[in-house]
């Protein structure tokens, strides 16, 4: 990781390439630049009211790009910029975010993509200015506040207006959206879309996989679990650039984060999932929140929108509760008490959670083997031994 004042050195000077450049090349050296640009705004701490937080910090590239802070949460939950507020939903990873399409919706009525787990932003563009606006995130109160955070940067500055324009900063709105723009496009870049997991290497025959995470690859993709119905968005699993997600919307009957509620003070209160974004107008969505990634899954917990699950043997063990309704699956072992009823049971899709066979713990280890395996190798030595 580049220090800020090495990063900022970088900028200037692929600023001035950018000028100098002409036609592709200079292009190229131009959205470089904002590639720089975004990854020291995305790491910038000013842009916060307390100047305090930045977007790394719930999105730690040292940690799969997910907020690893306990947080009195046990990490399921992030803190604000005042170091006290705490949201409702456990931060995502923006690893491999830029690969969200925008939210959609067939004619069948099911959506698709969307950035949050709500789907309210089309893009990582639009979703990067919502938490330094959100009162319980960043805190900034307004987009020019952001702008003129930005404008204290000389650096920043350059090479906005070398890419956008020398009159940018003439308009708030659209100074704004050029920050978040060049934050999208660090997003874009190959530090969060790397594709260079032990599974990606074993397709392309550079490593073999050991016989467990083999065994985990064969059952993950088999129709005995029933993982690629949801977790699965090409038709072949040796597609390449495979996100792991059909980024639809389900409600799998997961119980509310009672324990995080308890921190936050929204004890009794109910997630509407998509039915919460302002654009979805349908109350057969309450409670259905869009499939994630299982990217760099291994070293991203805590699990669920909620983060109500610690541990990846538990996430996967939580399924057979829905498959088998006996003393053995009815008892979460990581607090040794019953799983809890879903938070929104009229809309828990138990047709689909009926598909596939009960797993044993041997065949859920195998399964968490091969997601080991779609770790990134910058992350990789993040992984439980």
């Amino acid at each position: 990781m580049l220090s800020p004042l090495r990063l900022l050195c970088w900028i200037a000077v692929a600023v001035l390439a950018a000028g100098m450049g002409t036609g592709a090349c200079g292009a190229e050296r131009s959205e470089q630049a904002l590639e720089d640009l975004g990854r020291a705004v995305f790491h910038d701490v000013n842009l916060s009211a307390s100047r305090s937080q930045s977007c790394a910090t719930c999105h730690d590239p040292a940690h799969g790009f997910s907020d690893a802070r306990d947080n009195g949460v046990g990490a399921a939950l992030s803190r604000g910029a005042d170091g006290k507020s705490l949201g409702d939903r456990n931060a995502p990873t923006t690893a491999y975010a830029a690969l969200i399409p925008p939210l959609t919706r067939d004619a069948g009525g099911q959506y698709q993509g969307g950035l949050f787990h709500d789907g309210r932003a089309r893009d990582t563009a639009e979703q990067a200015g919502q938490p330094m606006l959100n009162p319980l995130e960043m805190q900034m109160p307004s987009a020019a506040a952001v702008v003129a955070r930005v404008r204290e940067n000389p650096a920043y500055v350059a090479a906005l207006t070398a890419h956008f324009g020398a009159g940018l900063f003439a308009d708030d709105e659209a100074a704004f959206k050029a920050i978040r723009e060049a934050i999208a496009v660090f997003e874009r870049s190959p530090v969060m879309l790397a594709f260079d997991s032990r599974y990606d290497r074993y397709l392309r025959g550079e490593v073999k996989l050991t016989a467990d995470e083999d065994q985990g690859r064969v059952l993950f993709f088999s129709s005995l679990t029933n993982c690629t119905s949801c977790h699965l968005l090409e038709t072949t699993h040796l597609a390449s650039r495979e996100t792991f997600s059909s980024y639809r919307y389900f409600n799998i009957g997961l119980p509310a984060n009672h324990a995080a509620r308890a921190v936050n003070g929204r004890a009794g209160t109910v997630d509407r999932g998509l039915a919460a974004n302002p654009t979805v107008n349908d109350e057969r969505q309450v409670g259905k929140f869009r499939v994630p990634t299982l990217r760099n899954v291994a070293v991203t917990a805590p699990y669920m929108h909620n983060g109500v699950f610690r541990d990846l043997h538990t996430a996967i063990f939580f399924y057979n509760q829905h498959l088998v309704k006996n003393a053995d699956n009815a008892i979460n072992p990581e607090t040794g008490q019953a799983w809890g009823a879903p938070e929104v049971p009229a809309t828990v899709e138990h047709d689909k959670l009926a598909l596939g066979q009960p797993l044993d713990d041997e065949r859920i280890a195998l399964i968490v083997a091969f997601l080991n395996t779609l770790t990134d190798k910058r992350f990789e030595p993040l992984l439980k031994k």
